[in-house]
């Protein structure tokens, strides 16, 4: 069949079962918007308000499904505004497709008008990416795209496609589209062995997880191997979700901003099974003081990973949930009673608190309440800073795929957009949320989007009138020293919500929360809820820089 190039590129995404594209159209892919236009019947394409807010969605969504998310920009600055929320995507292990258009061939290379290398630019923050330079290589080349994207430990890839290249005829076939093996070949036999040695001779034992337990869908699996085991189950931010916040055996996060109890247990413990993780310094804080009595015990999709950030004494490459239905499988019941009963002696020394008043209006309580009111069923995006913290220690995650964040780059701005794509991949769900004012001033032109699609998302701000984080260090750490960190912006945000288009409601004390949320819940369309807390609220427990993981600072 002879197609344009343009063509050739609608078909091949409608092979790999593309339902829903991000992006915003320019000169150099307008044909392949004039190819979408035929098919918008098969392809929904969600006009974002910027190219980064088209990232980011792309993120979300497949965040939200394990599904390949597609964004698409045009050459030059189209391309470079794609490129946060590629890194933000490369860095949580995010699949990805993102396709740019180019100025043709013969122009590549003369500083031609909106031309850059985005092929180089994006090389560091891809797990692969290309330029096609010959219509015979396109469809190819994006058939590889996306295996690539979701083979393995998933990222995102970049095809760059000249202009010239989507106007060329060349001839296409359909393809089914190649499918991952869930392989348990890599395991092995010795590794596991040891494993097993491992688990039944330690007496004081912690499985730390992350976001590889989510992407791998292996949360039967680890119920399963930390009820055998009898250990307790703590978490990276990235991992929330991978075991139920409510179980017994769940101690919360670990790390810089983890629970007492977590942190207390990574450095007590004589094993460390790390499952899907790769012990982000934000996770284990200083490396000398992590896990110190411990034999650590790695389990990875990426072998990359193992002794990278921190020495490990065992690993077994392998998907994660076949590793574990394997280690399960050799594994005897054991009971645990003295190290069970010390973490729940630390659980009831050390737990999450705050101070509630009806005359104020707590960021925790909101969110609590945020919880309670959703019946733990809303799917939970975040900004970056307080806001995430808050929403990682105060919401219980019981559910894989429900908490969006991004915790490697930390982008500020990445929320809006996330929750947009979390929204259209699943409108049977009530996506929320959650952001500071700093955050939402970033990329607060998505409520346009939301509004336009009538996406019911329901941004939550946490208005502290400050970059709270970064001021929460200021306090702590720079002698009270708030250099550029007081906003005081007179955005009125109930106004600017009105002003999208959008349904705004304002919150000032505790007694109006629920009131206002259940109106929210009922409203089929986008709404922002404004919450005035002080700016002096501070995230608690946190590790100072340089200190050991269990030396925190707990009010």
């Amino acid at each position: 069949m002879l197609l344009t190039g343009a063509e050739i590129v609608v078909k091949c995404l409608l092979e790999q079962e593309v339902d829903t594209i991000f992006g915003y159209p320019g000169g150099a892919v307008l044909n392949i918007y004039d190819a979408l236009y035929q098919y918008q019947e098969e392809i929904m394409h969600v006009l974002t308000a910027h190219e980064q807010g088209a990232a980011h969605a792309a993120d979300g969504y497949a965040r939200a499904t394990g599904k390949v998310g597609v964004c698409m920009a045009t050459s030059g600055p189209g391309a470079t505004n794609l490129v946060t929320g590629i890194a933000t995507a490369y860095m949580d292990s995010v699949p990805m497709v993102a396709i740019t258009g180019n100025v043709a061939v013969s122009l590549l290379g003369k500083d031609s008008f909106q031309e850059v290398d985005i092929v180089g630019i994006t090389m560091p923050i891809t797990k692969h990416n290309y330029i096609v330079k010959d219509i015979k290589e396109l469809a190819p080349t994006l058939r590889k795209a996306f295996f690539i994207a979701k083979e393995g430990r998933p990222g995102p890839v970049l095809v760059d496609i000249p202009k010239d290249i989507t106007a060329q005829l060349g001839e296409y076939d359909y393809e089914a589209p190649r499918q991952v093996e869930d392989s348990t070949k890599h395991i092995s036999e010795k590794a596991v062995a040891e494993a097993l040695e491992l688990l039944h001779s330690c007496k004081r034992p912690l499985i730390y997880t992350g976001g590889g337990v989510v992407r791998s869908g292996a949360i039967g699996e680890l119920m399963e191997f930390a009820e055998k085991l009898q250990a307790p189950v703590t978490s990276s931010m990235m991992g929330l979700g991978g075991f139920p916040a409510t179980h017994k055996l769940f101690t919360g996060m670990v790390g810089m901003h983890g629970t007492k109890t977590s942190n207390n247990a990574a450095t007590e413990c004589d094993l460390l099974i790390a499952i899907g993780t790769r012990f982000s310094d934000r996770a284990i804080s200083k490396v000398e003081g992590f896990a110190p009595s411990a034999k650590i015990l790695h389990i990875d999709i990426d072998p990359a990973e193992v002794n990278k950030n921190i020495k490990t004494h065992y690993s077994i490459i392998g998907t994660i949930n076949n590793v574990l239905r394997t280690l399960n499988a050799g594994l005897q019941q054991q009971e645990r009673k003295e190290w069970i009963g010390q973490i729940e002696k630390w659980q009831q020394q050390f737990p999450l608190s705050y101070a509630q008043s009806s005359s104020t209006l707590k960021p925790q309580y909101v969110i609590e309440k945020i919880w309670e009111m959703t019946e733990d069923k809303a799917v939970i995006t975040t900004e970056v800073g307080q806001n995430q913290i808050w929403t990682a220690l105060f919401y219980k995650f019981t559910r894989p795929r429900s908490f969006l964040t991004s915790g490697g780059l930390g982008t500020m701005g990445f929320g809006l957009g996330a929750s947009i794509g979390a929204q259209m991949a699943l409108p049977e769900k009530r996506v929320i949320n959650i952001a500071g004012d700093g955050c939402f001033h970033m990329n607060c032109n998505e409520l346009s989007t939301a509004v336009k699609y009538n996406i019911p998302v329901i941004v939550i701000v946490l208005n502290n009138q400050v970059l709270g984080m970064v001021r929460q260090w200021q306090s702590l750490f720079y002698g009270g020293r708030y250099s550029q960190t007081t906003l005081d912006r007179k955005t009125d945000i109930v106004k600017l919500a009105e002003a999208f288009g959008a349904t705004g409601f304002n919150i000032s004390k505790a007694e109006e929360v629920q009131e206002v949320l259940a109106k929210a819940l009922a409203i089929e369309g986008p709404v922002v809820i404004n919450c005035e807390i002080d700016r002096d609220e501070m995230v608690f427990p946190m590790v100072p820089p340089g200190a050991k993981i269990q030396d925190m600072i707990l009010e």
